[in-house]
């Protein structure tokens, strides 16, 4: 019993920023395990964009230990509190989305969700259920619970508040929406990132007020992106998609300062704390170059996303084009369209921009002028290089080291 108490806490634990709390977490997962009832761990998610990324994937894989360790996983598609936006870490309202936006962003989300998670062992509800058969009078009963001092101790509307940035009445809706959640389904833990802290917490009040014993409140750490700075986001475009391709994101983990790296393994990989405590060792006593552990962790990810041979066929991708500097059997091709042929002839720049490759000219002129644009394998040096557009057909646009495209000019 002890023993296999202490592996279930050590498994929960590992990774995790804080639990409030822990001496109550022992005492429920010690009662689970006597009574051969498992726990009911909560995970919300609002389908406000279309993909997940990495970042996403630290509470999923979280979750994912909990199913692996026999426990109910509850995944709550957040349809209706969508409806709002989480305020969390936000300075003003978030745009409204379409029911038609929340149902198809809701789609994706379960597809790459389900790259991490058991989707056999997954309860997925839409908190629309029980949120919209709520009365007025209900909404009532709930908002008396908290106080408006209670709001403004979260920092982002404390805040706003100082600051005269408008705080809608709505947004205050939010947090008690999610913490409703933990209601309708008797929630035993809720899981979150650092940033869900006061989201969660309100559950634990809330459940108090219906006379639920209160969730275990379980916080992530945030993943920095791959700029080694800022919070892994799409809009910073610091991010490793789950549903980028086994070459993208063998790539883009390659290209994470080493000093992050071991943050990767402990919040986006399954190995256990010995492990990974292995690989900092022999970093640190350089016996392991940190480039070979980071083809390790790019490996593991990929592994859980996809499968053990786009893995390896990633890192042989990876090896062709660094070590021996040539370029991938598959390149993805742009038609170059009338728009950007001047005279019968192609600027590198407009066509660099127009394939994605660059997301204006100025770029791509700065990224020429520091010789990291390739041409067939010849460096391009004239920010106002130009070829016959006949020319450029079935021609290999390289930038940097990962990103290639190859134009195609129809007849």
């Amino acid at each position: 019993m002890e023993k296999y108490l202490k592996k279930q806490m050590d498994v929960i634990m590992l990774g995790t920023e804080d639990i409030l709390i822990e001496e109550e977490l022992e005492c429920i997962v010690r009662k689970s395990i006597e009574e051969d009832r498992p726990l009911k761990v909560k995970l919300g998610l609002d389908p406000t964009s279309p993909d997940i990324h990495l970042g996403h994937t630290v509470v999923l894989n979280k979750l994912r230990q909990f199913q692996d360790l026999g426990h109910r996983a509850i995944l709550i598609i957040g349809d209706y509190t969508a409806r709002i936006g989480d305020p969390s870490g936000r300075s003003a309202l978030r745009p409204k989305l379409s029911a038609e936006d929340i149902d198809r962003n809701a789609k994706t989300y379960m597809k790459q969700a389900f790259k991490i998670l058991d989707s056999e062992k997954t309860e997925v509800v839409k908190n629309s259920n029980w949120l919209k058969s709520l009365r007025f009078e209900d909404v009532l009963n709930l908002t008396s619970k908290f106080t408006v001092a209670r709001m403004l101790e979260r920092d982002d509307f404390k805040k706003r508040f100082k600051s005269n940035t408008p705080i809608a009445i709505m947004e205050f809706l939010y947090p008690i929406m999610q913490a409703y959640d933990s209601i309708a389904i008797e929630a035993d833990v809720e899981l979150g990132g650092t940033d869900q802290r006061f989201n969660l917490l309100m559950g634990r009040e809330l459940q108090k007020e219906f006379s639920q014993k209160p969730q275990i409140a379980i916080t992530m750490p945030i993943l920095v992106g791959t700029d080694g700075i800022e919070k892994m986001s799409k809009s910073l475009e610091n991010y490793i998609g789950v549903d980028e391709s086994p070459q993208e994101i063998f790539g883009k983990v390659m290209s994470i300062p080493d000093n992050i790296m071991m943050d990767y393994f402990r919040l986006v990989t399954a190995l256990d704390r010995e492990e990974i405590r292995e690989i900092e060792d022999s970093i640190k006593k350089e016996k392991l170059n940190p480039s070979i552990a980071k083809r390790k962790l790019a490996k593991i990810i990929i592994e859980n996303l996809y499968t053990i041979n786009d893995a390896l066929e990633a890192e042989e991708n990876f090896n062709l084009i660094f070590k021996k500097k040539g370029i991938p059997d598959e390149v993805e091709e742009f038609v170059i369209n009338d728009d950007i042929i001047i005279n019968g002839k192609v600027k590198l720049v407009n066509a660099m921009t127009a394939s994605s490759l660059t997301s204006s000219n100025s770029e791509a002129r700065r990224l020429i002028n520091q010789g990291a644009v390739r041409l067939d394998g010849n460096k391009i040096i004239n920010p106002e290089f130009e070829l016959e557009a006949n020319k450029l057909n079935n021609k290999i646009v390289q930038k940097g080291k990962r990103f290639f495209r190859k134009f195609i000019i129809k007849s």
